[in-house]
């Protein structure tokens, strides 16, 4: 019989093996790492801009407000949907070390740190999980298996410091909440921390929403149970109205599908007591608590669809412009469903949850009572966010994570296994077989580097095109020499702009501006005077070019005359004047003559 060792702290010794671990990988992750740290080259979009967004906060934008000024400047910027709680941190390192070694240096560290430390937190939580279940050995297992999880490594690298990796810390808070002693404190926890994730990222909803249904689950199995989901429904509504006044305030009382607003919080308010008020009855047939459980969630949905309608039938990305949406969120790549992924990339995601499954079965039907149904809980959740990764991949690292300690007990029991075979072929094959288990990438890349190579879309069919780095960082001198002015470029390149230049940008890839992403499109699909015209009634000084990027690329396919697909191939109109750039930028650059 399993027994759940239910301690309360880690001792000294596991934290010290912990922080070796970590300081170790960390080590690592800053010496692989180091070009990109020395120079700010942030390789994700959303992370540069979420440093400008920090930037802004500390140059004195006030703290609710997130407008982005210098994207579609004319437009009056962009209202972004991003929330305060993942600037503080960053704000926080910055102004700490600012007088100590000076703003640009206490900005990398921050940049460095901050992700780092959030991997800690991660390892720790689900080791933490490995540790309360099982022992020492099985937590340093499952530390060891987040690191060598590429999706979950890749959301806490260096200079990652969008949201990504505190939606990972969420995650494991809430799992953590259900190994609580106290069925109502373990409520609150998981509520808590759901109510923090969809602060941070509305994208944690489906998973809140199967968490929830596994608590109502244990109450219809256990009328003991009614306090985890009573404690985590009062949670999340109670700590995300504390979390809306505190981080968004009430000048904007709108209700959006992409952040949480006044009607997530009816929502969530109109669940916690219907609830509560279902809790008080003594001993609820099943016909009253099925009732009950449908007028919460049915309430719920009604709210939602009365006052929102457009977040039932679409989402967040409803109202984007059709063509933004058929141009730029389709090639979202990690926005799309698992199966349009690479075969290397779709593994990864795969391989850890499905283990991680597998493993909690086998503790199912080795477990009784409590745990036995601890377990079921634990698979149910797991593929619930399985499911979720499925159809929006970059969901997958949750998974992960959630999967992390049930790998580091299966690792622990296959090496067992293996430890009693006499046989030196057999061992060998398992010894493999398990090093593909905890690096499913490996097969297959192997697999993928066998089969024919594909051009990138309007390459030659034996010829496939190298996408080289756009090194925006290294004009940060010859830009700051030009008088400031919009600069019309590419929604892949434009928040470096922002950040190496005090210049403004036509527009960046993030949804809310999809009126001015409309107009980079139509502008770059146009022809060159159309695209004159555009630019001169909106008074943009510049346009920007990196031939080498797919943005460009996947104009030119849709567009070959058009005006993105001509400047690609270097013939520029004569309404635009070149401006000398670094040679080793790969960024081209022409001030718009004035007609």
């Amino acid at each position: 019989m399993l027994e759940e060792r239910r301690r309360s702290a880690f001792p000294l010794s596991f934290l010290l093996k912990a922080g070796l671990v970590w300081a170790f990988v960390s080590a690592l992750m800053i010496v692989a790492n180091w070009s990109a740290i020395t120079t700010l080259h942030m390789g994700d979009p959303d992370d540069v801009l979420r440093l400008i967004q920090v930037r802004d906060l500390l140059a004195g934008q006030s703290w609710f407000d997130v407008t982005q000024t210098r994207v579609d400047a004319p437009g009056g910027g962009v209202a972004m949907h991003w929330s305060r709680i993942v600037d503080i941190p960053l704000a926080l390192v910055i102004l700490a070390l600012t007088p100590v070694f000076g703003s640009a240096t206490a900005e990398t560290i921050a940049l460095v740190a901050v992700p780092l430390v959030t991997m800690g937190c991660v390892m720790l939580l689900a080791s933490r999980i490995a540790w309360r279940l099982w022992g020492d050995e099985e937590a340093i297992f499952t530390a060891l298996v987040i690191i060598v999880s590429i999706p979950v490594l890749f959301q806490l690298s260096p200079l990652r410091i969008d949201h990504h990796g505190w939606q990972l810390v969420c995650a494991l808070v809430a799992l953590n909440g259900l190994l609580a002693r106290s069925s109502r404190c373990g409520g609150w926890i998981i509520g808590s921390a759901f109510a923090f994730w969809l602060a941070i990222s509305i994208e944690g909803l489906p998973l809140a929403a199967i968490t929830f249904a596994v608590l109502a689950l244990r109450w219809l199995r256990d009328p003991s149970a009614r306090a985890w989901i009573v404690g985590a429904i009062q949670g999340l509504a109670v700590v995300s109205a504390v979390l809306f006044t505190a981080t968004r305030g009430f000048a904007d009382l709108a209700n959006y599908c992409d952040a949480i607003s006044p009607v997530h919080l009816a929502m969530f308010a109109w669940g916690a007591a219907s609830l509560t008020l279902l809790s008080g009855a003594r001993r609820p047939s099943l016909g009253i608590m099925l009732t009950g459980f449908a007028v919460a969630g049915g309430g719920a949905v009604t709210i939602l669809a009365l006052q929102a309608p457009a977040c039932v039938t679409g989402g967040g990305f409803a109202q984007v412009d059709p063509l933004v949406a058929e141009t730029w969120l389709t090639n979202v790549k990690e926005g799309r469903p698992l199966w349009e992924q690479a075969l290397a990339i779709a593994v990864q995601y795969l391989a850890a949850p499905l283990i991680g499954i597998y493993a909690a079965t086998q503790l199912a039907r080795r477990a009784h009572d409590a745990m036995k149904r601890f377990w079921s809980d634990y698979a149910l959740i797991l593929g619930g966010a399985l499911l979720v990764s499925i159809f929006v991949s970059r969901t997958g690292a949750v998974a992960c994570v959630l999967a992390s300690p049930l790998i580091g007990w299966q690792v622990r029991r296959w090496l067992r296994a293996i430890r009693t075979m006499d046989n030196p072929l057999p061992r060998m094959a398992a010894m493999i077989g398990v090093a593909f288990a905890l690096l499913p990438a490996i097969p297959a890349l192997i697999l993928t580097s066998a089969m024919p190579l594909r051009a990138y879309v309007g390459g030659a069919e034996d010829e496939p095109v190298r996408v080289a780095d756009c090194r925006v960082q290294d004009t940060r001198e010859a830009l700051a020499s030009l008088p400031r002015g919009e600069i019309y470029a590419m929604m892949d390149i434009a928040p470096e702009l922002l950040l190496v230049s005090d210049h403004t940008v036509l527009a960046t890839g993030h949804h809310r501006g999809d009126a001015a992403m409309k107009v980079l499109i139509e502008t770059a699909l146009g022809s060159p005077e159309e695209a004159r015209k555009t630019l001169t009634t909106r008074g943009t000084a510049y346009v920007a070019m990196c031939p080498a990027l797919n943005e460009p690329r996947t104009y030119a396919q849709m567009a070959p005359q058009g005006f993105a697909a001509q400047l690609a191939q270097g013939q520029e109109p004569p309404w635009l004047e070149p401006v000398p750039m670094p040679e080793e930028a790969g960024l081209e650059l022409w001030r718009v003559k004035p007609e």
